[in-house]
């Protein structure tokens, strides 16, 4: 599997399909398997280039330095190893974040950037969650015990009308062997309490902004607040993990964005 050396740390990353190239940022706690529902869906009209960020997945060490900033050079450094001056970018909640860093930084390399899920916003609410769901992990609970706490932050409330989907969820995020620690999502949080989102919301690049309907952490009068300039979309029936919820709408919403600013 591809790792990209940087000075301090071993960057993996996952790469599919053909076109032109669409780098793929995903959100705390998440590495690139969280793209699986979209993946199958944008492989036909793009290259999905998706890193393992900073204390997930197989990136090595775990606790290498990390914050917003750390993660949107690593994502460049990847488009330079690639040999992508230009490229499409979707980030999902904090990799919406991050994606926002990359368009402030180098703007000119960002066709287009879709914000999922995402502004550059702290909610002390969720940074409490969770540092909640790690005091969990860290408990005796039983190992499924946070799942459970934070599936209903994340989905779709539809998803509990069907307890079988819910228990599948659970199994398959335990059976997952790349997981991230609770060291590792400790580590993480150090990247959302710490960034200063002042200089992103208004990215000189064309960006738009998806949203959940139904999201209950960066619920969308938050994502207006700060992004309602973009051009938006809301999306029925989709919660926090909207590329799950949604990946129909959210992937073909990527695709036109691309579209109208082309490489």
């Amino acid at each position: 599997m591809p790792n990209l050396d940087r000075p301090d740390l071993s960057l993996h990353y996952e790469m599919t399909g053909n076109g032109p190239p669409l780098l793929m940022l995903a959100g705390f706690m998440s590495d690139h398997a969280s793209w699986t529902p979209l993946v199958p869906l944008l492989s036909a009209h793009f290259t999905c280039i998706r890193p393992d960020n900073r204390t997930t997945g197989r990136t090595t060490p775990w606790d290498a330095p990390v914050s917003i900033t750390h993660m949107a050079d690593d994502a460049t450094a990847l488009m330079d190893h690639l040999g992508h001056e230009r490229f499409h970018v979707v980030g999902h909640s904090m990799g919406g974040i991050i994606a926002l860093d990359i368009a402030h930084q180098t703007p000119a390399r960002v066709a287009s950037a879709s914000v999922a899920a995402s502004a550059p916003v702290r909610l002390p609410r969720n940074t409490a969650l969770f540092a909640s769901l790690i005091a969990i992990r860290r408990s005796n609970a039983a190992p499924d015990t946070w799942l459970r706490a934070l599936f209903p932050w994340l989905f779709n409330p539809d998803l509990y009308k069907n307890p079988d989907a819910v228990e599948t969820a659970v199994a398959e995020s335990l059976a997952y062997p790349h997981g991230q620690s609770a060291d590792a999502m400790e580590h993480q949080l150090t990247a959302l309490r710490d960034f200063d989102g002042k200089l992103l919301a208004h990215p000189a690049c064309p960006a738009q902004a998806l949203m959940g309907a139904v999201d209950l952490l960066i619920p969308p009068p938050h994502i207006k607040a700060v992004l309602g300039h973009l051009p938006h979309h809301i999306i029925d029936g989709a919660g926090h993990s909207i590329h799950w919820d949604a990946p129909d709408a959210v992937a073909g919403h990527i695709v036109a964005f691309a579209k109208q600013n082309s490489i």
